[in-house]
């Protein structure tokens, strides 16, 4: 859990100037950035703290860690969680009532599931579509790594956009760590250009970026990311 001694509103100060910053300095509106507060780790005091300085968009990436936190905080005001990790799909029918985005469906099974989970609780949920445009083997979502792979993702991603308790609206990607933030920019610029592929083949909203974490976000901002998801900045290192 993230230390007691960490100063998480000065670190969410810090955090929105560079945000800020980045987003001025690509011509872009700091408003058009959704900053996601990834508590994965974090206690609910945390949370708590990070809620009472202004953040409202918490992500989460295990549903079991999840739960517990959300029932610890149900009476805090406008939060809003985003389910950032990988589902399983036993998991999946856990999901909708409790996140309000779903930022990593990786399979059309995954989105399946979540449509019939939306419909039964009378829902229509935002989804991402989580992408594997680096290659990297650790990385989940679909592989497509090489643009040679691209037409055929456009049958499924027609399938999902179609399914009519699911609202998706863009991509979810996550670049390789690197010391170097300037090594994500490549990443970054693919998913958008799968995203241009993808807008003209597949009617829907195609609007959201979510990519760049705290090693990368500034470069993730210049390349269009509307979504960034920050924990470590925020919360402080993890244990384990």
């Amino acid at each position: 859990m993230a230390d007691v001694s960490v100063d998480i509103a000065s670190n969410l100060g810090t955090v929105r100037a560079r945000i800020a910053a980045a987003a001025r300095g690509a011509g872009r509106d700091p408003a058009d950035v959704r900053l996601v507060a990834v508590s994965k780790g974090a206690s609910p005091e945390a949370i708590r703290r990070a809620h009472a300085a202004g953040q409202r968009d918490f992500g989460e990436n295990r549903v079991e860690e999840a739960l517990p936190k959300m029932e610890a905080l149900k009476d805090l005001e406008g939060i809003c969680w985003h389910m950032v990790g990988h589902i399983q799909s036993r998991k999946a029918r856990l999901i909708v009532p409790a996140f309000a985005w779903v930022h990593s469906v990786d399979r059309v099974k995954i989105a399946r599931l979540l449509d019939r989970e939306a419909e039964a609780h009378g829902q229509r949920l935002p989804v991402l579509l989580e992408c594997n445009v680096s290659g990297e083997a650790t990385k989940e979502g679909w592989h497509l790594a090489e643009r040679s792979l691209w037409a055929t993702l456009t049958s499924e991603v027609t399938e999902v956009a179609s399914l009519p308790h699911l609202e998706v609206r863009g991509l979810m990607t996550m670049a390789p760590w690197s010391a170097d933030p300037e090594t994500a920019r490549p990443v970054f610029r693919k998913l958008r250009a799968l995203r241009d592929h993808l807008s003209g083949t597949v009617p829907g909203r195609w609007d959201e970026f979510s990519m760049g974490m705290t090693d990368d976000f500034e470069v993730a901002i210049e390349e269009g990311a509307t979504i960034v998801r920050i924990g470590r900045a925020i919360f402080g290192p993890r244990d384990g």
